[in-house]
């Protein structure tokens, strides 16, 4: 199986336009020979641990409010609405209270990668993100292994 790796945003990704200073973005990448929209389902069929995580998040995000599921629209890959897609792109995500957040599944020259963008509105934004870094990157990197091992 192909090895996750931690890399730069592709040059051509969409989600450079959104980026300013104290976002935070980060990239992972593997090989793997697919389009965006079939990756993107991959990546957002969580495993069992992932769903519970969710969950948890779920149950303590609830009194302020944040919501779990994003807009209800008809084209959404997971839980993330589609925000736009090309041939080797699909952008998903939504804004919330506490920050802005889209995910970017690329699907270039046989590597797809993950890349995720969040600009934090607040403290609670900041802290938001701190508290979930660690389950983020084990979810990050467990999805693009899934993506590679379903080939």
């Amino acid at each position: 199986m192909s090895m996750v790796r931690f890399t730069a945003l592709p040059a051509s990704s969409a989600l450079h336009q959104r980026r300013v200073p104290d976002d935070f973005l980060d990239c992972y990448a593997v090989h793997a020979d697919t389009t965006p929209r079939a990756a993107a389902e991959v990546i957002t069929d969580f495993p069992g641990w992932a769903q519970f995580l969710l969950l948890i998040r779920r149950i303590m995000t609830a009194p302020f409010g944040l919501d779990n599921d994003g807009p209800d629209v008809p084209d959404k890959v997971g839980p993330f609405p589609v925000e736009s897609e090309s041939g080797t792109e699909l952008i998903a995500g939504f804004d919330d209270k506490h920050l802005d957040f889209r995910v970017s599944v690329m699907a270039l020259d046989g590597q797809v990668s993950l890349a995720t963008w969040v600009s934090p509105h607040n403290i609670g934004g900041r802290l938001y993100l701190a508290a979930i870094m660690p389950f983020h990157i084990a979810i990050a990197r467990n999805a693009l292994a899934r993506v590679a091992k379903a080939q």
